[in-house]
């Protein structure tokens, strides 16, 4: 097996949410790559921050400045960038939104927002997008999928709702695209170290310690354990993979968690 099935010159990712967090980890890793990346953010200040980071590194890299959950914006913006850039090789469907409140509490307006965000947003990206790969017989999208697509937790009942309907969606968009060489694939991250949840991860935290409890390879995962996946589902060693989610997530879903060892007197 030759490397260059990994390599992805040539290329142009467009990464929703890149500017932070997962999105940003993945969007570099296709980068350093070979690919070039199209940072999609809501806020200019992030993206352009992002810009720099990534030029500083040496990655080909430019903006597209709109909102996921506006569907007359992700047309403009898809059009323009396959105008003005070039073809739409790879789409990462990865920004997202999380409301957590018990169901009986959690209001209307939030609902439609996590739904609308996560799930109706790459619909509409990957039917704008997809259709200009259909024309081109070929493309791949990833959408980032999670836990919460398999389990069901408490507070968080929008966004299982959303995650399972994302990995249904990636299942019935890559069996509609698949003739037209076109692969639709999810990584589903675990818990993974992000700025975001950096209060929960103190040590004696009783989630942090449920957490590395329950998962097999006893830590929170990185930004960069996704990396891997991200470049293998981009590239063409994925051909022949489709419809199928990659969980990135230290054994959680395969285990009863980690191995319990009985103390020998």
């Amino acid at each position: 097996m030759s490397l260059s099935l990994f390599n992805l010159e040539g290329k142009n990712a467009l990464v929703t949410g890149a500017t932070q967090g997962i999105g940003f980890s993945i969007a570099r890793a296709l980068g350093k790559a070979g690919a070039h990346i199209i940072v999609n953010a809501r806020k200019p200040e992030k993206l352009e921050k992002a810009l720099v980071l990534f030029d500083g590194e040496g990655i080909s890299c430019s903006g597209s400045l709109f909102d996921i959950t506006d569907v007359a914006a992700i047309k403009k913006s898809v059009s323009e960038i396959e105008e003005n850039t070039g073809p739409i090789d790879i789409l990462v469907n990865n920004a997202g939104v999380i409301k957590r409140t018990e169901a009986e509490n959690l209001s209307e307006e939030d609902w439609d927002t996590v739904i609308g965000t996560n799930l109706t947003a790459p619909f509409l990206l990957s039917k704008y997008v997809g259709r200009y790969m259909i024309k081109r017989r070929r493309g791949k999208i990833i959408n980032i999928c999670s836990l919460m697509s398999e389990l069901g937790r408490d507070t968080v009942s929008a966004y299982a709702a959303a995650k399972g309907g994302l990995k249904m969606l990636t299942r019935n968009l890559a069996t509609e695209w698949a003739p037209h060489n076109i692969q639709v694939n999810g990584i589903g991250p675990g818990y993974i170290a992000t700025p975001i949840n950096l209060s929960y991860r103190e040590a004696g935290n009783p989630l942090n310690d449920y957490i590395v409890s329950r998962t097999p390879a006893g830590r929170w995962g990185t930004p960069e354990d996704l990396d891997g996946a991200a470049i293998f589902l981009a590239s063409s060693a994925s051909d022949f993979v489709n419809g199928q989610i990659i969980y990135v997530d230290g054994g959680l879903l395969t285990s009863f968690g980690k191995p319990f060892v009985q103390q020998q007197n």
